[in-house]
């Protein structure tokens, strides 16, 4: 039976993730506290890995009771911890002097800072593919393509690829439940460049993208819906959550069924 093994959300959109047990759905279908805070710079755009890699070497710690964040800088001993709320003034200082460039902390509580923001619900991958994907690496384990794909929802108790029934033809959704949950699948997740770079260093895995494009190919399964990859960089689905789930939990170990 499939089910629910990991969840996780990234507090600040960009910098690292928690793994929690259960999490709340939002009324706009995401889920609580996952990208709720956005670095932006000065001309309101996203401070991300996809265009500064000095975003890799930044280390943070979440503390969900305290509404805390600890920062620090990759190979080195300093911890800032602040207050996200009332320190957020200080947050930013630090952020804008570590970037070298004025930046400020947006916060959306309602939507987060979705990625698709039509396919706006969760990313959904099984623990299979997560295995099978890093095997076609020597020297990336499986907790690094973790980090690298920064999925939000782990499904275990399937096959590799498992998860690619969830999304149909162009315009057509497929509806499956997470415990309580209703979720509608809209498509493969098209990949950044952020996978091809080492989550702690940011440094480059040589031909990355090619491999994983070539690999993706020759694995996808004959019953897939081909017609959703004019390339084959896609992994992991985006999926909606609708208005009426708003409030339900998902929890670690829920059944998974297609409806």
């Amino acid at each position: 039976m499939p089910y629910l093994a990991g969840i996780f959300v990234y507090p600040i959109k960009s910098l690292d993730g928690i793994a929690v047990n259960q999490v709340k759905v939002l009324a706009s279908g995401a889920l609580c506290q996952d990208r709720e805070f956005a670095i932006l710079d000065a001309q309101g755009r996203f401070v991300n890995g996809k265009h500064n890699p000095k975003v890799h070497l930044l280390r943070s710690t979440w503390d969900v009771a305290k509404q805390t964040v600890c920062l620090q800088i990759q190979g080195t001993l300093e911890k800032r911890e602040f207050a996200i709320d009332s320190d957020r003034i200080q947050l930013e200082s630090w952020l804008s002097n570590y970037f070298g460039f004025p930046v400020t902390l947006a916060k959306n509580s309602l939507t987060g800072f979705p990625d698709d923001n039509i396919a706006s619900g969760p990313t959904v991958i099984s623990t299979a593919t997560l295995e099978t994907v890093a095997a076609w690496f020597p020297g990336i384990s499986v907790t690094e393509i973790r980090q690298r794909l920064r999925t939000n929802l782990e499904i275990n108790g399937v096959p590799p690829f498992w998860e690619d029934q969830l999304f149909a033809k162009e315009g057509e959704v497929v509806k499956f439940q997470i415990g309580g949950v209703m979720f509608e699948g809209i498509n493969p997740c098209q990949r950044c460049i952020v996978p091809t770079r080492n989550s702690l260093t940011g440094e480059s895995y040589p031909n990355f993208q090619k491999l994983f494009s070539e690999k993706r190919r020759e694995t996808l399964p004959i019953w897939v819906n081909s017609s959703r990859f004019n390339h084959f960089y896609r992994l992991s689905v985006n999926t909606k959550i609708p208005a009426s789930e708003a409030g339900k939990i998902l929890q670690v170990g829920d059944e998974i069924k297609l409806i």
